[in-house]
Order: structure tokens, then sequence, then C-alpha cells
């Protein structure tokens, strides 16, 4: 008797009840799109600032040590730092437990040169390098990926492939000097002197628009610095600090050895620069402040107007189903005041009513999460160019939104069907 009531009532109010079910369709929809977006922007942010270069460097320690005490530039910074990273160790960077986090890198060597009788900062690196790991991994890596903001106002990037005496040319050190994309320009230092081809004029609007960008083995044969390396760029995908980060990073024998391993295993910058430190001799890694930082504030605020679009969706449902259900409500008045005076609680109506806006808002529900996982693949295509992950774990957590929402929409209807008295709904009054 009780379904036969259940089915007879959405049947014959089938208008409403598709509203209400349409409601709980917006609401679900929009949940489940913001909290899908919200758990997968995370690595979509990181992705996106990985553009802007590399968040972790890698020095080493006692040119660290020697940089926390003076500013030094020129031939003193050469002749006083005199420690190096090893070039057969860069490798091992993909080895590390976070190795697959780490998606580029590339080794640097700086020195002083003369150019024209102007001393100018020469820095060599790897620019469409190929590299094979020792895990048997093949991986493509350079500056071209680590800078790709650098706007080459003429001829192209370098590249060790193509041209193993290739430069580029800052575009100050350009103007100033008169050079031009295809021009030869003669550089040397005390153990050597070399003809380079500048194959291109680069802007970033920074320090580096007055240097030199050559190849890694042009600036190691004019430093005498052959298989060293000044320094590592490296760009990974990590997790924005928390309190625990923070006092690892301060000092990792400090914590105890639960923290330690969550602290490990969790793809914080401090974690990572811990773990290239073990492979990399006697270096120091750390992140760059500001791009760490900011991935961190952007996750938050977006993570945050997530949450906050989701509250406001729920709430707008809500008020929508606590008036659909209560003008429902008001149109049965007759039937369930019969029901009342023929002798049924008001536990057993207050059930048959919730069970009818529970069965709706079910297939509401269903038909709303498939929606909202469309919509957040619109979102992921618009705004980070890929899809967004489905997460299972979104599936209950917008089914307990739904009942809360759908419960808290219909406390009004019940508490007006608890106030009804028999006799005066069945008179008319």
């Amino acid at each position: 008797m009780f379904l036969r009531m259940v089915r007879g009532a959405l049947f014959r109010q089938k208008g409403k009840m598709l509203m209400i079910a349409f409601t709980i369709l917006l609401g679900a929809s929009l949940a489940t799109s913001m909290l899908n977006v919200m758990l997968d922007v995370g690595d979509k942010v990181n992705q996106e600032l990985k553009a802007y270069g590399a968040n972790i460097t890698v020095v080493p320690k006692e040119n660290s040590v020697i940089d926390d005490i003076y500013e030094l530039e020129g031939e003193d910074a050469d002749e006083i730092k005199s420690a190096y990273l090893k070039e057969d160790e860069l490798g091992k960077i993909k080895t590390i437990f976070w190795a697959f986090n780490i998606v580029d890198f590339a080794p640097f060597i700086d020195t002083t040169v003369s150019l024209n009788g102007d001393e100018v900062k020469l820095v060599g690196s790897w620019y469409n390098h190929h590299l094979s790991l020792p895990t048997g991994e093949e991986l493509d890596t350079g500056v071209t990926s680590l800078r790709s903001w650098w706007d080459i106002t003429q001829g192209e990037w370098a590249d060790e492939q193509k041209d193993t005496n290739g430069v580029m040319v800052g575009t100050l050190l350009a103007q100033a000097q008169g050079i031009k994309a295809g021009d030869t320009i003669t550089v040397s230092t005390k153990n050597a002197t070399k003809n380079l081809k500048v194959v291109g004029i680069f802007d970033c609007g920074s320090d580096e628009d007055e240097q030199l960008y050559t190849t890694l083995d042009n600036a190691q044969e004019l430093s005498n610095t052959d298989g060293l390396l000044s320094s590592i760029e490296v760009s990974a995908l990590t997790t924005p600090d928390n309190e625990l980060a923070r006092k690892a990073a301060k000092d990792p024998s400090s914590l105890s050895i639960a923290d330690y391993e969550t602290w490990y295993c969790t793809a914080y910058a401090s974690s990572i620069c811990y773990q290239i430190q073990e492979v990399i001799t006697d270096s120091v890694a750390s992140p760059v402040r500001q791009v760490a930082e900011s991935e961190g504030a952007i996750m938050e605020k977006t993570q945050l107007l997530m949450i906050l679009i989701t509250i406001l969706s729920l709430v707008g449902s809500a008020l929508g189903i606590s008036n659909l259900v209560t003008a429902s409500v008001m149109e049965r008045s007759n039937e369930l005041g019969l029901l009342k005076a023929i002798g049924a609680k008001d536990g057993a109506i207050s059930a048959l009513v919730l069970t009818e806006i529970m069965i709706t808002a079910l297939f509401g529900g269903v038909a709303g999460y498939f929606v909202g996982y469309g919509f957040a693949q619109i979102i992921g295509q618009t705004v980070f160019g890929s899809a967004i992950e489905m997460k299972l774990l979104v599936i209950p957590i917008v089914a307990v939104l739904i009942v809360v929402v759908t419960l808290l929409g219909s406390i009004p209807a019940i508490r007006a069907l608890l106030r009804m008295k028999p006799a005066e709904v069945l008179h008319g009054r």
C-alpha cells in the first residue's frame, strides 16, 4: 500500500516532481563540476606555472655558503666559487622517490668572458638535449622548455644538435654591441678563445638580457670546467607547503618518524629538494620561493572559489526544493488530511512525503552528476586545455550533499504537514 501511494503521488504530480528533479540536477551538476575541478586543479595549476620556469635550484654546497655571506660578481665570483656539481650525476635526479614529478631540468655553467673589450656573463646549458636515463627512460629537456616565455626577437633558439658553436644574445647586450642574428662574435677567457655564431636574439625582461647563452660544451671549454656544472634548475610538480613542510624545510631531523615518512612521501618542494640532495654529491637544493608560494596561493584561492560556488549552488537548490515541496504538500492537503483523519500517524505521512522527494532526488542527482562531469570537462578544456580526471571521491560527497540539501529543503513542508489539522483541511479551511 505504501509503495502504491508513493507511485500514485509521483505520477499525479509529475510536473512538480520534474521541477524538483531539475532543481536537484542543477545543484548536483554544479557541485560535481566544482568538486572535480577543485580536486584536479592542483596538477593543472602546477602544469600552467611550469611554463614560467623552474621551481627548484641546485647549487654546490660550498658556493651556497659563499652566496649567503658575500655578494660577488664577475671574475671575483669565478675565482672564489671553485666548487662545482658533477655533470655525470644529472640522470640521478630522475631516480628519486618523486622521479615522475620531475618534468624538466637543465644544467648550467656560467663564466665571465671578454667581448669587444667588455666583460660579459656567458651561460652554457642544454637547449633541446636528448638524455638516456639510468632507469631506461628517454627524456628531451633543456632551456627551450624551461625558458618558454623568452621572446626570440631575431633568429631562433640555440640547438646543440644543429650547431655546437651557436650562441644566443640578450636584447640589451645586442643593442649595446650592435649584434644581429647571423653575426659571428669572438669571446675569450684566460683559458680559451672561441668564435661563436649568433643564432638568436632574445628578450626576457631581466638581467639575462645582458648575457650570452651558448651550449654547455662551449661554456665548459671557456671556463676549463669539463664535466662540471655551476647549477641545475629543476621543474617539478609539487604540493603546496603546510606546517609540516615548513617545519621539515628547517630541520628534517626534528620530525618524528611518522611525520618524517609523511613528509618524505608527499611531493612538497622541500621533500623533493631533500631527495635531490641525497643523489647529487655535495649539493644544496632549494625551492624558488616566488614560484612555490605562487602555486600555493593560487591553489588556495581557486579551491576557495570552487567551494563557495558549490555552497551557493546547494543553498539555491535547497530554497527551490523548499518552495516546490511546500506547494506540493499544500495541493495535497485534502489527501493528507484524510490520511490523518483515518488514523495515519504524523511519522508515517512524513515518511511518505520524504520517500517521494528522495526518489525524485535520486533521479535528479544521478543525472546531475553526469551533467556536472560534462561541465568539468568544458572547464578543463577551456581553462587548462586538458581533460579533468573523474574523481571517485566526488560520488559519495555529492550523494551526501544531495541527501542533506533535500532534507533541509523539505523541512518547511514537513513542519506545515505536522501542523495540519484534519478537520480544518477537510472542511476547506
